[in-house]
């Protein structure tokens, strides 16, 4: 597979004031099973430094379908969108691919 059909995703989250802890618990439940699945090549956490509640995920996906696979799996209904979702108060996802520059 090349690295050219790649997807990396790049998610800003905004907890609601109060619901930060909350979201990193989730998060620390969500990271492993999502490294677990086949096709994420990637999933790495962040914290702003100028805005501490902004979370901002980086994931890799070796493909769309593994991406549409990772959106599917039961851990991510239940994790994001079933719990993590209503405690934030924005959600900004976007998907990016390599591409040569020359």
């Amino acid at each position: 597979m090349s690295a050219a059909n790649e997807i990396t995703v790049v998610a800003r989250w905004q907890p609601a004031s109060g619901a930060h802890g909350d979201v990193l618990a989730l998060i620390a439940e969500l990271r492993p099973k999502s490294l677990a699945e086949p096709g994420c090549l990637a999933y790495e956490v962040y914290q702003s430094v100028d805005v501490p509640r902004s979370i901002l995920l980086v994931e890799r996906y070796q493909d769309q379908a593994a991406l549409d696979a990772h959106k599917a799996s039961a851990h991510y209904q239940e994790l994001v969108v079933g719990r993590v979702l209503p405690l934030l108060t924005d959600r900004r996802v976007q998907l990016l691919q390599a591409r040569d520059a020359g």
